[in-house]
């Protein structure tokens, strides 16, 4: 990929520090993402979702970032950022939830790496300071080949 392929968005909601203090137990990084519609529109409505979502603890955002797709590419480019947050709700329930906000936002599931409204993927999951590893047969954390994605990289160098 060409740098000149990425383009960094600094809008009101990304960046952002919340000075929520939380005791809650997991401290959540949550990649983000979609490429259907008003994608900017969305992600801001989903940080409004999320403010009062009593589960959840904001703690912060990245900037948001255009990149081209992988896997299928006869699709418009994506919009990812990354939301870093604290909630008590276990990994297998967390995920549950999140996968109901993607619904909520329109996202339906055609086929792998297909264009969608919203995306929402664990990417770390800490407690006491320490990484967990999560193998189910629905989550995999650390997520698999964030290491390997700008659309995780990049946005992630933003965030504590």
């Amino acid at each position: 990929m060409r740098n000149s392929d990425l383009t960094l968005y600094f809008r009101k909601n990304f960046p952002a520090n919340y000075l929520e203090t939380s005791h809650k137990k997991y401290e959540i990084y949550l990649g983000i993402g979609g490429n259907i519609g008003d994608v900017f529109k969305r992600l801001d409505a989903l940080i409004n979702f999320f403010k009062f979502d009593l589960k959840i603890s904001l703690e912060q955002t990245s900037p948001l970032l255009k990149n081209p797709p992988f896997g299928y590419l006869k699709q418009n480019d994506f919009i990812n950022g990354i939301i870093k947050f604290k909630t008590d709700l276990p990994p297998s329930y967390l995920l549950w939830i999140l996968n109901r906000y993607e619904k909520r936002f329109g996202r339906k599931r055609s086929f792998k790496d297909a264009p969608r409204t919203l995306d929402l993927d664990i990417i770390f999951i800490k407690k006491n300071n320490k990484n967990l590893v999560v193998k189910t047969k629905n989550l995999i954390v650390p997520h698999k080949n964030w290491s390997e994605r700008d659309s995780v990289l990049i946005p992630l160098m933003y965030v504590k």
